[in-house]
């Protein structure tokens, strides 16, 4: 079996033990669960250790000289060209998840940017009113009512749960662009070359925000937890895609 089949079979069973945990039928007690709910805590520290330590040697770095290197308005050409490819998974996950009206925004989206838009480098369609829509197969898991699972930390890919894990599996799997990259002939290089630039973007995109975090949090691990449950609920519940991250106040209380 391959990594990738060990992978997903691994966080299926994860994906089913999950419904061994109850949640609570109160809604404050539920909110509660859901926030804490990481019983791979010790696994996952270790691996968030490991992730940490590679991105202060390697990914930060890199994502610090690619924003040097790159005025914003590159920066944000080429945001808009990878969102453009996802164009495809967008609208078929809306489409499983009967969201059509959204299917045909996300259509036509990708319809006007990859010619009016020069392949994706402008997003012209946001500026008719055509707004980017989120849809993956994680979510369309958790609209037809699947659990997310345990919280859980792969190395080097980062937080994720057996849901959205499994989901981003089958999303690369059935991708247009891995078809029409193997029939040209082109190579895993040119697949790599998406994820690795797709990930220095992202990542450059949330340094400040990051680094706020780290800096004010007693337990880093638990806060960025927490960040990433809220961005994830935000993308779930939401037609629109979410800024990159919360601010870095996200776990003040309002009261306050």
């Amino acid at each position: 079996m391959s990594r990738a089949g060990l992978l997903a079979l691994s966080l299926g069973v994860l994906w089913a033990l999950a419904g061994c945990a109850t949640e609570p039928t109160d809604p404050a007690a539920r909110a509660a669960f859901r926030e804490n709910h990481d019983p791979l805590e010790p696994l996952n520290r270790k691996s968030f250790a490991f992730n940490q330590g590679l991105d202060r040697m390697l990914i930060k770095p890199l994502a610090k000289g690619y924003r040097r290197a790159l005025p914003s308005g590159a920066r944000d050409a080429v945001r808009h060209f990878l969102d453009n490819l996802d164009e495809p998974i967008v609208f078929a996950n809306t489409i499983l998840q009967g969201r059509f009206r959204d299917a045909g925004v996300t259509g036509a989206r990708f319809a006007i940017n990859s010619t009016v838009g020069l392949a994706g480098l402008r997003d012209v369609a946001s500026k008719n009113r055509l707004p980017q829509k989120v849809g993956d197969l994680g979510q369309t898991f958790w609209s037809w009512g699947f659990p997310e699972g345990p919280y859980l930390v792969i190395p080097i890919l980062g937080p994720t749960n057996p849901r959205d894990g499994i989901g981003a599996g089958g999303d690369a799997y059935v991708d247009p662009f891995r078809y029409v990259v193997n029939a040209n002939h082109y190579g895993n290089s040119t697949t790599g070359s998406r994820i690795v630039l797709n990930g220095i973007d992202k990542r450059s995109r949330s340094i400040d925000t990051l680094d706020e975090v780290e800096k004010e949090a007693v337990d880093y691990y638990a806060s960025f937890r927490s960040l990433f449950r809220q961005h994830r609920e935000a993308e779930l519940t939401g037609s629109t895609r979410p800024a990159a991250l919360p601010s870095a106040d996200f776990y003040n209380d309002p009261d306050r």
